[in-house]
C-alpha cells in the first residue's frame, strides 16, 4: 500500500482519520440542508409567484421528491463506477453544488419573468434539474462513509456531528427565515425569495468547500471496500437489494420515520404558534432558546449511546425515546394552554406552558437526534456488510438504494400535510405568519370557509402524531436488522484481514 495512506491504517487493518475531518465532512448533509430548508416553503413560492393552488402546490413536492428517488439509483452506479484523479466523491460534491446555486437561482429570480401560461411548466423544467444536483451531492454524504473510516467507535461521531449541526441548522434558519419574512412582507414577496437565496447559496457553498477539504486524503482507492479494486454490474445491483437484510430494514426503519417527520411542514409551525398560540415570534424564540441545548443533548446522546451501545440499539432507545416525549408534547398542547406563553407586548411569557415546551423539545431533540441522523453511518455499516458477504463494494448503490425508498415513501408528506389542511378549509391559500385565528372567515378575507375547531387535531397530528407512527415501524423494523455491535465487529475483522494482506501484497 502507498506509504502516505499507510497512517491511517492500524495493525488490524482498522482506519481512522482526525476527528476534524470527520466534523468537516458532516457538513456536506448539512450544505444540502440549507436547500431542503429553502424548498419546505416552496409551496408559498408557487401559490405567490407561479400560480397554483395549494394542493398543487403541494403535489408538485411530492413529484419532484418522486423524479429525485428515480434518478438516485443512476447517479449511485455512477459514483460506484468512478475513480479518477480526485477520488469517487468529490467531483460530485462539487458538481452537485454548482447545480444546486444555478438551478434555484434559476427558480427563484427567473420564474417570476416568464409567461404565465409557462411558468409552471418552467419551474418544473428547472426543478427537474435541480433536484439532479441535489442527488449528485446528497449520495456522497453516504457512500463517502465507508472510505471515510471503519472504526465502530468513530463511525457513529459523524451523527454526533451531523445531529448537532441539523439542530443548529433548522433553529437559526427558522429563526432567520422568520426574521426576513416578517421585515419584508412575508414569503409572498420577491424580496423575501433574493434574501433566502443569497443565504442559502453562500452558507452552503462554504460547507461543501469544508466538506470537500475534509474528504480528500481518504477519497483514494486504497480505502474501497477491500482495497482492491472489484468490478460491478447492474446485475450485481440486483442481488445486493435481494440478499442484504440490512439495507431492506434500514429502509423500511427510515423511510417511515421520514414520512413523519416531513409532514411536520414549516406550514404547521405557523398553524401551531401562529393560529393556536397565537403569536408566530414565539417560535422564533423559543427555537433560539432550545438550539444549543437541543445540540449539546444530540451530541452526549451520541456519544455516550452510539459508540457504546452500537448504532442498532442507539437507535431503537432513540425511537422509544421519541415516542414517548411526542406523546407527552401532545398532552401538553391538548390539555394545556399555549396561549399562556403570549407576554403582553408580545414577547415570551413565561410558565408552565412555554418551560415543559422547552424541556420537552430538549429531550426530543435528544433521542430523535439519533433515530433520526444515525441512518446515515448504519449505511456504511451495510455497505461494509456487503463487502463481507459477496467481496463487493458498492456504497453508491448502498446510499441510493436508501435514498430511493426513501423519497418516494416520503415524497407523499407535502402532499398528504397539504390535503389534509385543503380538507379543513385551507384550499387556496396558506396560512402566513401574521394570520391569526381572528383572520379566520372574516368578511373580506382570503381565509373563507375554514373549520377552526378541527385545526387543533390537524396540527398536533401532523407535528407529533404521525411521528410516533414513524418511530414505531422503526422498533418493527430493528427487530430484522441483522448488524448487532457483535456482529459488526466480527464483519470488521474479516474485511481488517483482507485489506491487510492487500496491504501486503502492495508494498
Amino acid at each position: 500500500m502507498a506509504n502516505n495512506s499507510s497512517k491511517y491504517y492500524g495493525e488490524n487493518g482498522i482506519h481512522r482519520v482526525p476527528l476534524w475531518r470527520v466534523a468537516g465532512f458532516a457538513l456536506n448533509n448539512t450544505a444540502t440542508n440549507m436547500y431542503l430548508f429553502l424548498m419546505n416553503y416552496v409551496a408559498y413560492y408557487l401559490t405567490g409567484f407561479v400560480g397554483v393552488a395549494v394542493v398543487t402546490a403541494s403535489s408538485f413536492s411530492m413529484m419532484m421528491r418522486i423524479w429525485d428517488g428515480v434518478t438516485d439509483p443512476f447517479i449511485g452506479y455512477v459514483v460506484d463506477k468512478t475513480n479518477g484523479k480526485f477520488g469517487k466523491n468529490r467531483p460530485f460534491m462539487v458538481i452537485g453544488q454548482a447545480l444546486l446555486c444555478v438551478m434555484s437561482f434559476i427558480l427563484f429570480h427567473i420564474t417570476p419573468s416568464i409567461p404565465q401560461g409557462f411558468r409552471f411548466i418552467f419551474f418544473i423544467i428547472i426543478s427537474a434539474i435541480y433536484y439532479v444536483g441535489y442527488t449528485f451531492q446528497c449520495v456522497v454524504t453516504k457512500s463517502a462513509q465507508t472510505c471515510l473510516t471503519n472504526d465502530p467507535k468513530q463511525r457513529p461521531l459523524f451523527t454526533m456531528f451531523d445531529g448537532a449541526y441539523n439542530t443548529i441548522l433548522f433553529a437559526v434558519v427558522a429563526v432567520v427565515f422568520t426574521n426576513v419574512s416578517t421585515a419584508h412582507g412575508g414569503f409572498y414577496t420577491q424580496e423575501t425569495w433574493n434574501i433566502l437565496w443569497i443565504i442559502v447559496a453562500l452558507v452552503s457553498a462554504i460547507f461543501t468547500t469544508i466538506a470537500v477539504i475534509s474528504i480528500a486524503p481518504k477519497d483514494r482507492s486504497e480505502f474501497y471496500g477491500t482495497g482492491k479494486a472489484v468490478k460491478v454490474g447492474l446485475k450485481d445491483y440486483w442481488e445486493t437489494i435481494k440478499g442484504n437484510r440490512a439495507i431492506q430494514m434500514l429502509i423500511v426503519s427510515a423511510s417511515s420515520d421520514k414520512l413523519a417527520t416531513s409532514m411536520r411542514t414549516s406550514t404547521i409551525y405557523i398553524v401551531l404558534f401562529g393560529l393556536i398560540a397565537g403569536n408566530y415570534k414565539i417560535y422564533g424564540t423559543m427555537t433560539s432558546l432550545t438550539t444549543i441545548p437541543s445540540a449539546i443533548i444530540c451530541m452526549v446522546f451520541v456519544a455516550g449511546l452510539a459508540t457504546t451501545l452500537g448504532q442498532r440499539k442507539a437507535m431503537l432507545i432513540g425511537s422509544w425515546g421519541g415516542i414517548v416525549l411526542n406523546a407527552l408534547m401532545i398532552c401538553l398542547w391538548v390539555f394545556g394552554d399555549p396561549t399562556s406563553m403570549n407576554g403582553a407586548d408580545g414577547s415570551l411569557h413565561w410558565g408552565y406552558f412555554a418551560i415543559l415546551y422547552i424541556v420537552i423539545t430538549v429531550a426530543i431533540a435528544g433521542f430523535q437526534g439519533i433515530s433520526g441522523n444515525i441512518v446515515i453511518p448504519m449505511t456504511a455499516d451495510c455497505a461494509d456488510y456487503e463487502v463481507y458477504r459477496t467481496g463487493k463494494y458498492v456504497p453508491g448503490l448502498m446510499g441510493t438504494l436508501f435514498s430511493l425508498v426513501d423519497k418516494l415513501i416520503s415524497s407523499f408528506a407535502p402532499l398528504l400535510a397539504g390535503v389534509c389542511l385543503a380538507a379543513i378549509g385551507f384550499k387556496t391559500v396558506l396560512p402566513d405568519a401574521d394570520t391569526k385565528m381572528a383572520d379566520l372567515n372574516a368578511a373580506g378575507s382570503a381565509y373563507q370557509g375554514i373549520n377552526v375547531g378541527a385545526i387543533p387535531f390537524v396540527a398536533y397530528s401532523l407535528a407529533f402524531g404521525v411521528v410516533i407512527l414513524g418511530l414505531l415501524c422503526n422498533i418493527v423494523a430493528l427487530k430484522f436488522y441483522p448488524l448487532t455491535k457483535e456482529y459488526m465487529a466480527e464483519i470488521q475483522d474479516e474485511i481488517a484481514a483482507i485489506k491487510k494482506k492487500a496491504q501486503e501484497e502492495a508494498s
